[in-house]
């Protein structure tokens, strides 16, 4: 059986078995700083805001 080879999503080296999907720790700690940050999202539902409370504002 063959591996198949695939490709780090950050910089498009090949991936390293200790960090898949990934070719290092620093491609996955920058893939973990976009969803952090909001870069990344995953589609869904839009969702209403929450009524605001009007006693809070006392």
């Amino acid at each position: 059986m063959t591996k198949r080879k695939i490709a780090c999503p950050i910089c498009k080296k090949p991936a390293e078995e200790n960090w898949l999907p990934f070719c290092s720790k620093r491609c996955a700690d920058a893939d973990l700083g976009h969803w952090l940050s909001d870069d990344y999202a995953i589609p869904g539902e839009p969702v209403s805001p929450a009524p605001e409370d009007p006693s809070a504002e006392d």
